[in-house]
């Protein structure tokens, strides 16, 4: 796939060695001025404030997918048995809701689309195919199944205009497009806009720039990868001395700081001793600014499966 910027050879440093076994999830609150991350199978929320280099964690003891801000103060997480909030003071969980039925079955990546409403996949343990879905907490507390029939599903984001509804299911090595009603968080005809070669690495967490392009995390591919969703083209590309890229954000005080998770879990004690740094968390300015996270702003009481 051809490259358009001479940029692609920049390489993100370590900004906390954080060891996590699973990272994911980068976001930026953009009120509080932190990184919220994940570590899945570590199972944590982490609070990472890059101006005194302090990483708060907390312990929700299961499996821990994404992290979502709040509107009304704390943020939703999607843990191994079902979407919760949780007060980032304190700590303390609240069970919402949890569409998924299966005890093999976990939440994966989620986000916020511009009206406010959560969306979130989820995953086989096993990662077989064709066992996961897609869910969306509505702004009224209700959930809705919006697409079945997925592997992995991951990387969910959406366009500047906000028409197009961008995801990925990490297995096709595929990113798709969706028409997308803001109004009605209605999403229809998806085709595919971006194929990744396996020997780039799998298309896992994403996020969007000002200027409207798609950054992906290349799991397996060690590094995040700029792409043009309306030509599919390649433009650039960041590499990160650990082949486990996992998710992406931007965030500092300009947006303009990419924020990159790894992770170490699955790693050979070979491949540990070639990337040591594996599960930390790394950063790099590409030259360009993200936009601001979307808040969740329907309930956080009161709902049921």
């Amino acid at each position: 796939m051809p490259k358009t910027n001479s940029s692609d050879s920049l390489t993100a440093t370590l900004e906390l060695d954080a060891k996590a076994r699973l990272g994911e999830g980068a976001l930026w609150h953009p009120t509080e001025q932190v990184l919220y991350w994940v570590d899945i199978e570590g199972k944590a929320l982490h609070l990472y404030d890059p101006e005194t280099k302090k990483d708060k964690a907390f312990d929700v003891g299961e499996r821990i997918g994404t992290v979502v801000p709040v509107e009304n103060g704390g943020a939703l997480v999607a843990l191994q048995n079902g979407i919760f909030h949780i007060d980032t003071r304190s700590g303390e969980l609240r069970f919402l809701t949890n569409p998924i039925k299966a005890d093999d079955i976990r939440f994966n990546d989620g986000k916020c689309d511009p009206a406010g409403r959560f969306w979130v996949g989820t995953m086989a343990l096993d990662t077989r195919v064709g066992a996961a879905d897609l869910y969306m907490l509505d702004l009224d507390g209700k959930v809705h199944h919006k697409l079945d029939k997925l592997t992995i599903s991951n990387g969910i984001v959406w366009s500047l205009d906000k028409k197009t509804m961008y995801f990925t299911d990490t297995k096709t090595q595929e990113v798709k497009a969706y028409d997308y009603d803001n109004e009605t968080g209605e999403i229809s005809n998806g085709s595919v806009i971006i194929n990744i070669p396996e020997e780039e690495g799998s298309p896992d967490g994403m996020t969007l720039d000002s200027d409207g392009n798609l950054w992906i995390a290349l799991h397996g591919g060690g590094g995040v990868a700029k792409y043009n969703p309306k030509t599919g083209e390649q433009l650039q590309k960041v590499k990160v001395p650990t082949d486990n890229t996992t998710s992406c954000g931007f965030g500092g005080k300009n947006l303009d700081t990419l924020y990159i998770t790894t992770a170490k879990e699955w790693q050979s004690e070979e491949k540990l001793k070639t990337y040591p740094k594996s599960g930390g968390l790394f950063s790099v300015k590409p030259g360009v600014r993200g936009v601001p996270a979307n808040f969740y702003r329907g309930p956080v009481q009161g709902l049921s499966a």
